[in-house]
């Protein structure tokens, strides 16, 4: 496989001003083909229930020329394509102007189910912000989840941590936390959004149930069907 290569389509109608639209892709060579994705769509983990990506766009004409700027991309690339665009909000207005310029395009709606916090009901719950408690149990989470992802979770944990947009959570035991939960939390002038991103547990206190639906479209030229 090729190395993924990031791209930004930016709609901007006056350089003075902020753009109207964004979409953040990436590309990746196969053989032949060019696989083009949502940028951040390989990584993993990433937290379940509701989208987990965006295509930004101030209003429905922003969101029109977004999705041609899509589609002048591929029309651009050498050779055969797939484009799949996943995780996004149901209604996405970019999403329905892309799949009207692509009449071969297909769409499909998903549900993940979200994780759900009651670590309350097993234990005393240890609650923190501070990037340094994250410090303290980050080799436990990392012992908890595959070698591949670890580099992701790593970094992500203490990004979100840095700006204090992470709480940690620990059910502590005599041998090491009994469980562990990383909760992202955004502030909004309504209170606080908050959104469990991964966890494990020896002593029950999680569950999952049916998240918000999800929208994904699909697309292919050029391929040699067999």
């Amino acid at each position: 496989l090729g190395r993924v290569r990031p791209l930004a389509l930016v709609v901007e109608p006056h350089p003075q001003g902020g753009p109207d639209a964004v979409a953040l892709l990436s590309t990746r060579r196969r053989g032949v083909t060019t696989a083009v994705t949502l940028l951040g769509a390989q990584v993993a983990p990433l937290p379940d229930g509701r989208p987990q990506h965006r295509l930004l766009a101030r209003d429905e004409e922003a969101a029109a020329r977004l999705a041609a700027g899509v589609a002048d991309l591929l029309d651009d690339l050498r050779g055969p394509w797939t484009l799949r665009l996943a995780g996004l909000p149901l209604g996405d207005p970019t999403v329905r102007h892309l799949a009207a310029a692509l009449p071969d395009s297909s769409l499909a709606t998903t549900r993940s189910r979200r994780l759900v916090d009651e670590l309350d009901t097993v234990g005393d719950v240890l609650r923190s912000r501070d990037p340094a408690e994250l410090e303290r149990w980050l080799p436990a989470v990392l012992d908890r989840v595959p070698p591949v992802q670890r580099p992701f979770l790593r970094s992500t944990a203490r990004l979100h941590a840095a700006i204090g947009q992470l709480e940690v959570a620990v059910v502590r035991a005599a041998a090491g936390p009994a469980a562990v939960l990383l909760t992202l939390v955004d502030r909004r002038p309504g209170g606080e959004d908050r959104w469990p991103w991964w966890a494990s547990s020896d002593v029950g206190g999680l569950r999952r149930e049916l998240g918000s639906p999800s929208v994904s479209l699909t697309a292919s030229a050029g391929l040699i069907r067999r």
